[in-house]
């Protein structure tokens, strides 16, 4: 892999990443604070839906951040060619 598709490759990386930090901060702040009283209009069952989403909620969409996050980071791999061979290991206990 040459320098520039190395710096394309981390500047993708740090984009996803930046990407998914900032919707991760919306959801946890958002939803669980600032946003808290009209949510808790809207109801989940018994539970005001502002109430959820500061205790279940922010967690469920880190979760999904992540499997997002391997997939995506999946496509960049192959974009750019970042899939490396795996090198054939020596055995181990053999004799020549």
């Amino acid at each position: 892999m040459n320098q520039n598709n190395r710096q394309a490759y981390w500047r993708a990386n740090v984009t996803l990443i930046r990407n998914l930090l900032i919707v991760w901060g919306l959801v946890s702040l958002g939803c669980s604070i600032l946003l808290v009283q009209p949510l808790n209009t809207l109801r989940m069952g018994n539970i005001p839906f502002g109430f959820w989403m500061a205790q279940q909620g922010s967690i469920f969409v880190f979760v999904a951040l992540i499997f997002i996050y391997a997939v995506w980071m999946d496509k960049i791999d192959r974009k750019y060619n970042h899939n490396k061979p795996a090198t054939e290991k020596p055995k181990v206990g053999t004799r020549d």
